[in-house]
């Protein structure tokens, strides 16, 4: 099993700028990804970033030139920077980790943190 814990979440407004951490613990050995997923009322979760164990990442169209995904592997924590924030950001983000276990990719899931930006 795989403990995700997230912080850093809040109330910003349009433009500013957050970071979110996840930091994962117990069987994080073989932990394949680590990324950040998005869901606003009413629509899909929605990847957002992901970065792999080799160090390469993909980001959400959306995104792409506004948030940088980073990952500090000895503390088995990922970071999510949120730079020129939109209202449209608004959303729950949950921190998900993929863990190899044989030929499967298992996913964990962090509880979620609430990152809303005022207009």
């Amino acid at each position: 099993q795989v403990q995700l814990v997230e912080s850093g979440g809040g109330l910003v407004q349009a433009g500013g700028s957050l970071r979110l951490s996840c930091a994962a613990s117990g069987s994080t050995f073989g932990i394949a990804f680590m990324g950040w997923y998005r869901q606003a009322p009413g629509k899909q979760r929605e990847l957002v970033a992901r970065i792999f164990s080799g160090g390469s990442t993909n980001y959400a169209d959306s995104v792409k030139g506004r948030f940088t995904i980073s990952r500090d592997n000895a503390k088995n924590t990922v970071y999510l920077q949120m730079n020129s924030l939109k209202p449209e950001d608004t959303a729950v983000y949950y921190c998900n980790v993929g863990r190899l276990s044989g030929l499967h990719v298992i996913d964990y899931w962090g509880q979620g943190t609430q990152v809303t930006v005022s207009s």
